[in-house]
C-alpha cells in the first residue's frame, strides 16, 4: 500500500516511521510512505503557504493554490483508487472499522491541516473525505496521519510477528481488550488469575471473554449496543451472542449481589 501526506513538517512524519510495527512494516516493503510539503509550490521568495482568513479573526488559514498543487503530486504517485482524506476536527471519528476499510485500499493520501485549516475550495475541488480522531483539537494534522498509518500498519499482512495479534486486541470485534499477565506469577502481592495457569484452554477463553465484556459494560457500554445492531459475535471466534449474553447476565448477577462482584478464578 502507498501512502502520501502532504504536510508542511515532512521531517516529522520520517522520523516517526522508523520504530516498532510500523518499521517493521516499512522495512519489509508491506507499506511505503511519502511526504509532500506544500512550500515547494509556493511562488514567492519567502515561501508562503498561509494568510489571513477573509472575515476577520484570529490565526492563518492555508493559501490553496500551494495546497493544491501539493496534494495533486502526491496523489500522483499513488495508484488509481486512492482517495484523498483531510485529518480534520469535522469529520466523522476513525475507528478499528475505518482502519479495516482503508488497508483494503492500493493507496490513500494524508493532507495534515495547520493553523486555523486550510481554505475551504481545496476541501470542495481536492479532497475525497475526512477524518477526526477525536473531539479535541491539535496544532496540525501531523499526529492524526501517523495514527492511521500506524492503525493500518498493524492490520497489514505480514507486518506482525504472530496474526492473531491483530484480531485478539480492543475493537477488534466490538469489545475492549482483557487484562494481560506475564511473569512473575506474583508481583507486588498480586497473583496472576489461577484460571491463566491452569492450563484448560476452554476455561482461559471464557474468562477472557467475560473479562473483555466486564471492561466493555463498564467503561465503553456503547459498543456493546453495536455490536448488537451489527450481529457481531463477539471475540475469539467461537464466541456466540448466546454466550455473550450468558456472561453478561452472570457479570449482572454478580453486580446485584449482596457482596458485589465475585472473582472468576
Amino acid at each position: 500500500m502507498r501512502i502520501e501526506v502532504v504536510t508542511l513538517f515532512p521531517e516529522m512524519i520520517r522520523q516517526a516511521l522508523g520504530y516498532g510495527v510500523l518499521g517493521r512494516a516499512l522495512e519489509r516493503g508491506l507499506l511505503s510512505v511519502g511526504t509532500e510539503d506544500p512550500r515547494s509550490y509556493a511562488t514567492d521568495v519567502h515561501r508562503t503557504v498561509d494568510d489571513r482568513p477573509y472575515g476577520g479573526g484570529p490565526g492563518m488559514v492555508l493559501k490553496p493554490e500551494p495546497l493544491t498543487a501539493a496534494i495533486a503530486a502526491a496523489h500522483a504517485r499513488c495508484p488509481a483508487g486512492s482517495p484523498r482524506v483531510y485529518l480534520s476536527a469535522q469529520g466523522p471519528r476513525f475507528d478499528q472499522a475505518k482502519a479495516q476499510e482503508l488497508v483494503r485500499l492500493p493507496g490513500l493520501v494524508l493532507v495534515a491541516g495547520r493553523y486555523e485549516g486550510i481554505d475551504e475550495r481545496v476541501i470542495e475541488t481536492s479532497i475525497d473525505a475526512e477524518l477526526s480522531i477525536g473531539d479535541f483539537v491539535l496544532s496540525g494534522g501531523e499526529l492524526p496521519a501517523l495514527m492511521v498509518i500506524d492503525a493500518i500498519a498493524r492490520l497489514t499482512e505480514g507486518a506482525l510477528n504472530d496474526a492473531r495479534s491483530s484480531v485478539e486486541e480492543s475493537f477488534a470485534e466490538g469489545l475492549l481488550d482483557w487484562p494481560h499477565y506475564t511473569r512473575p506469577e506474583v508481583f507486588l502481592g498480586l497473583r496472576v488469575p489461577e484460571v491463566l495457569v491452569g492450563g484448560d484452554h476452554a476455561r482461559i477463553r471464557r474468562w477472557r471473554l467475560k473479562q473483555a465484556l466486564g471492561k466493555t459494560w463498564r467503561v465503553r457500554p456503547d459498543l456493546l449496543l453495536a455490536a448488537d445492531r451489527l450481529g457481531i459475535e463477539g471475540r475469539l471466534d467461537t464466541a456466540t451472542r448466546a454466550e455473550r449474553a450468558e456472561l453478561l447476565n452472570e457479570l449482572l448477577q454478580e453486580k446485584q449481589g449482596p457482596q458485589g462482584p465475585a472473582n472468576e478464578d
